[in-house]
This record gives C-alpha cells, sequence and structure tokens, in this order.
C-alpha cells in the first residue's frame, strides 16, 4: 500500500511473498495448480489489509508467467471473482516502463542509467536518464525460475550446470541489448528479489532491513563471492544463510548468476540496490 502525491509513492504497508508462480511454465505452457493456490493464498492476506487500510484503489499487474501461460486468463479470472481484484496482464514492454519508473522517481536526472529486473520467468532490461521515458528496453525470456529449471538439475549444481546457465544469460543478454547501448551505460540499478537478496546477504542482515539495502552498493567480487557460496549448498543449507528468505533458496543461485553476466555484458563493475520498484511504477502511473 502506498500514498501518491508530487511524484512520489510513500509505502504505507509493503509485503512480500514468494509464490514461484512461474514454476513448471517453461516446460508445460501452462500455470500449474499448486503454484495458483499458493498465490491465492498470498492474496487471501492481501485483500485482508487492502480493506482494513482503506485503500481507495486497487492496482494489480501479472506479468511473464501470466503473459506466457496458456491458462493465464483464466487465473486472472479467478483472481477477480475470488478477491475482486483486476489484474491486468501487461506486455515485456510495459513492465520495463512501469519499472524504470519507480526505481529512479525522484532522481535527478544524470547519466545513462541501467534498470535491471531479474524476475522468476523473465529479466527486463531498461535503459535511459531519470525523469524522462527510457531511450530503451527489452524483456527476455530469462529468469530465476526458468533458468533454474533449465539449467540446474542436481543439488547442489554441478560446475558444468552453473557454466552452462552463465554461458546462456551471457549470450541472451547480448544477443538482446545492441553492443553500442551497453558501452554508454554509465551506471546500474538493481530491483526485485535477487538484487535485494544479495545486499541482505553480503551485509548478514537478520532481521532483513529494508533501510540498509535500499542503495546498497553491490561489487562484481562481492557477488562473484555469494555465489560461490550459494552454489556451494544444497538447498536445504540455502534456506539458513543469513539474509536470504527461505523461499528464495531453490532459485537464487540462477538469478545471482544472471545478475552477474548482466554486469558483465554492461561493463559494470557495481550495482546501486533499490527497494523501489515496479510497485512504485505500477503507483505512480494509476496516479497520472
Amino acid at each position: 500500500m502506498a500514498e501518491v502525491a508530487d511524484g512520489r509513492a510513500e509505502e504505507v504497508e509493503r509485503r512480500t511473498n514468494v509464490t514461484r508462480l512461474g514454476e513448471g511454465v517453461d516446460a508445460s505452457g501452462r500455470l500449474g495448480d499448486d503454484a495458483i493456490e499458493r498465490v491465492v493464498g498470498v492474496l487471501a492476506d492481501y485483500r485482508e489489509a487492502i480493506d482494513r487500510h482503506g485503500a481507495e484503489r486497487i492496482v494489480a499487474v501479472a506479468t511473464s508467467a501470466v503473459r506466457d501461460a496458456e491458462n493465464g486468463p483464466e487465473f486472472s479470472e479467478l483472481l477477480e471473482e475470488r478477491y475482486g481484484i483486476q489484474a491486468r496482464t501487461i506486455p515485456g514492454e510495459e513492465e520495463a516502463r512501469l519499472t524504470f519508473l519507480g526505481s529512479t522517481a525522484g532522481r535527478p536526472e544524470d547519466d545513462e542509467t541501467l534498470v535491471i529486473d531479474i524476475g522468476g520467468g523473465s529479466t527486463e532490461y531498461v535503459i535511459g536518464r531519470p525523469g524522462a521515458d527510457p531511450d530503451f528496453h527489452v524483456s527476455t525470456r530469462m529468469g530465476s525460475v526458468r533458468h533454474t529449471e533449465r539449467h540446474l538439475h542436481d543439488d547442489p549444481p554441478t560446475g558444468e550446470q552453473l557454466d552452462e546457465l552463465r554461458a546462456s544469460a551471457r549470450e541472451i543478454v547480448e544477443a538482446d541489448v545492441p553492443a553500442e547501448l551497453r558501452e554508454q551505460v554509465a551506471q546500474g540499478i538493481a530491483v526485485a528479489g535477487t538484487a535485494t537478496s544479495l545486499a541482505a546477504i553480503d551485509q548478514e542482515l537478520d532481521p532483513y532491513d529494508p533501510e540498509r539495502v535500499h542503495g546498497y552498493v553491490l561489487n562484481a567480487e562481492a557477488c562473484e563471492r555469494v555465489l560461490e557460496m550459494l552454489a556451494a549448498l544444497p538447498v536445504a543449507e540455502r534456506r539458513e544463510v543469513t539474509g536470504l528468505h527461505p523461499d528464495r533458496a531453490l532459485t537464487i543461485v540462477a538469478g545471482v548468476a544472471i545478475l552477474i553476466e548482466s554486469m558483465a555484458a554492461f561493463g559494470l563493475e557495481r550495482m546501486e540496490v533499490s527497494e523501489a520498484d515496479i510497485l512504485h511504477g505500477a503507483a505512480l502511473d494509476a496516479a497520472g
């Protein structure tokens, strides 16, 4: 929940639940029953909070998992019938625009900026200057859930599997973002769960502290160190890592590898982590 005024979205209450809605979509083309039930369970709590705060407007967006699933429209209908929530399935380009708007709102116009949003089924790369519409955006079919299912078949994954995942990620970035644009980027902002988890792990935060995560700078060396540590642990032990939400343990290795290869492809040695993301962008956009 947020109050929107003067071009800024001030959080009233923020909740993050990892539901892995995209689990299995890459292979089956459908949202799975278990994944749908996980989302439904979370939204029951969200609906209660919405009513308690007396929210004047509800904005809900569905991204890659619902876009790619043949039963995506049925899922959206279920949410409206059960909770009165009209979830709008947005294309990758709109997802990128809203993410850029949310993560750069209030920043001074500066150098050409990259915003990376690593999701479960897709990763968005958005390039532009704060305060303006982005100059370039692309939504790739690469994400922490999708690439875990494609490449990491052992627990913990083998070195060969991780190398294949990293090579795939690098190939996708270089194919989907022209080299001349990558060379123009002067700074980077990373949003969403992979980046915020990395910031929390690197600082060994317990409990999670969004004020210490927002604005935290990750350097390439720290990312590599954390990836090596996480990839060596089976999922059960990853759940115990300080700073990592247990529900992200299954997919965090793929997410960190994607971030590292993205930084390398853009020639960035550091990335700033932002708690402001597509949620803030959607709120600002809805308020006009």
